[in-house]
């Protein structure tokens, strides 16, 4: 099995899956069909060619470092009658970083990563307004999804680090195949043509306890608390 890991990493990102209209919402991990459509635009793909190729690739996510959600709320007008206005939210999580696997056939993956490193179309993590920061494609690995995920160092940045215990779990969601007990996750593509965007649902398997790093920066268990009792001291006085 091979295995192309990504870093999913900015100052904003965005991965909505269930928000329209005047509320786009996002998830906490990227999307399979935003990660998907990343690499159709990297390709070079147009919106109404097949991607059947792309969504047979199982997809994987490790959550390095939790971004923090944000909102932004404002008023947009109506471009038939600048008179009207309407209401928007759009969601976003700010200074997260995800380690991403896709797993499958080694030449569409080499053509990929080969992709990323010099894309047709600019890139972008949900949306165009959150481009992505430092180095994209971490490479080809051997082995399967998981081992991948399980076997990469810590993305996380040094002050993310400082901030968290000695010890770090790092939560992973994966594709399941129909067997996963994360639940169904309506995104994968079937089409991103303009006129009719379509997604399928695809079965997860999250874990909450996937990967267990070991922080050297991070915060040191202080000393153990014990119960003050004042009465005591009052009796042995």
């Amino acid at each position: 099995m091979t295995t192309l890991l990504l870093r999913l990493a900015g100052p904003m990102q965005s991965w909505g899956v269930t928000g329209k209209f005047s509320t786009r919402s996002t998830g906490r991990e990227p999307s399979k069909s935003g990660v998907l459509g990343l690499v159709a635009a990297a390709l070079g793909r147009g919106r109404e060619e097949p991607l059947t190729d792309l969504t047979a690739l199982r997809y994987g996510v490790r959550i390095d470092q939790e971004g923090t959600f944000l909102r932004d709320y404002h008023t947009a007008h109506n471009p038939e009658n600048t008179k009207l206005a309407y209401l928007t939210e759009r969601h976003y999580l700010a200074d997260a970083v995800f380690l991403v696997g896709l797993e499958g056939d080694p030449v569409l993956l080499t053509a990929i990563e080969q992709a990323l490193r010099h894309p047709f179309y600019p890139l972008f993590l949900g949306r165009r307004s959150c481009p992505p920061a430092g180095r994209l494609s971490l490479g080809l690995r051997e082995g399967t999804l998981e081992e991948a995920l399980d076997r990469e160092e810590w993305q996380a940045a040094e002050w993310y680090r400082r901030r968290m215990p000695a010890e770090v779990d790092l939560e992973t969601v994966c594709d399941a195949d129909g067997r996963g007990d994360g639940g169904l996750v309506w995104d994968n593509p079937v089409s991103f043509s303009p006129d009719r965007r379509v997604h399928a649902p695809r079965s997860t398997a999250r874990n909450l306890r996937g990967k267990r790093m070991v922080n050297p920066s991070g915060r040191k268990p202080g000393p153990a608390v014990t119960e003050h009792d004042a009465i005591a001291q009052l009796r042995g006085a």
